[in-house]
């Protein structure tokens, strides 16, 4: 694959995205990129006041002569709460607008204490994989207007998986981690069930009559929020500092984090039912973008299913062929 960059993003005028954790980080520079190429977006954030001010600087920061940022919006929606998910999807698809891309960005990492979403769910699947996982099966509909909308060019859901990945184990018999918990370990299978997750998407939409294509990215380490760590004590705190100041210097910027988001949604080189990711220093950073290394349990078929089959019990939501229904709670 030949060295890509922003640069290479073809003209996205009449497109509409959705973008989860669009208010800062990855999600706001894949944010800027494509409004700056004439998208209109839409900045899905779980906190009104930043999604407002994320809106204020992607109006000065994607200004440009084939942007779009003036019909950008934002679109409150907590991914820790099916409730607040099935609310934005109902409002999205009663819109009967297309959606021609679906990015699933946000992710959330507890390090320490055992948290829990609203549904009461473990914090972290329950936020990056199962709610992502309810958003992607009700907005389908609105993605399979796009497909209709533009015929030449399949609708994408791109789906942010880490390299953190191949450090996570699926416990089935401990999902939720309610007999043992770690932060690292919790968060590690989330991105690993990402991948899984963006695998079994696509041989679902290729089984069943779906325009859709599912593709799957990692931004390599890049320096943002989530990156960020803290602790109770003052000397602990000035240690991670110095750690943190030591390692970033090694990381990608946001904006470079953010390439393989852009080239799963834009790209026509962009393969369905593929993972991408930084090509640099072991894939942690890099402006080049190319095929991404997956664990071996990531491709795991049988797992990818019982996983699906799991999300769908524990959400109760799913895809049903081409017929695209919201289930009712």
């Amino acid at each position: 694959m030949s060295e890509w960059s922003a640069a290479d993003i073809p003209s996205q005028a009449g497109k509409r995205f959705f973008i989860t954790g669009a208010n800062s980080g990855v999600g706001y520079a894949s944010a800027v990129e494509l409004a700056r190429h004439g998208a209109m977006i839409l900045l899905a954030c779980r906190d009104k006041a930043r999604g407002e001010a994320a809106l204020r600087r992607l109006r000065s920061d994607a200004a440009g002569p084939e942007s779009a940022v003036g019909d950008a919006k934002v679109v409150e929606l907590d991914l820790a709460s099916l409730d607040s998910i099935r609310e934005v999807a109902e409002a999205e698809v009663s819109r009967g607008e297309p959606l021609h891309g679906l990015i699933n960005n946000a992710g959330v990492f507890s390090r320490r204490a055992r948290l829990k979403t609203q549904d009461g769910f473990e914090l972290q699947f329950g936020t990056n994989v199962l709610g992502h996982f309810a958003l992607t099966c009700q907005l389908m509909p609105a993605l399979e207007v796009g497909r209709s909308a533009s015929a030449q060019e399949a609708p994408r859901v791109v789906t942010v998986s880490s390299i953190a990945h191949k450090r996570g184990k699926i416990h089935f018999d401990d999902l939720q981690g309610e007999k043992q918990y770690r932060g690292t370990e919790a968060y590690a299978q989330s991105k690993l069930a990402n991948l899984m997750f963006a695998f079994e998407l696509e041989r679902r939409l290729r089984s069943g009559r779906f325009g859709t294509r599912s593709i799957a990215v990692h931004p390599g380490v890049a320096r943002t929020n989530l990156f960020k760590i803290g602790s109770s004590t003052g000397l602990a705190r000035v240690a991670e500092r110095m750690v943190s100041g030591t390692v970033g210097m090694l990381l990608s910027s946001e904006q470079e984090g953010a390439l393989p988001t852009l080239f799963a949604a834009t790209s026509p080189q962009a393969e369905a039912g593929h993972y991408y990711g930084p090509q640099g220093l072991q894939e942690m950073r890099g402006g080049d973008v190319g095929p991404a290394e997956m664990s071996p349990e990531s491709l795991d078929v049988n797992a990818q299913r019982k996983l699906w089959e799991k999300c769908e019990q524990l959400t109760g939501i799913g895809l049903e062929n081409d017929r695209l229904p919201l289930p009712s709670r």
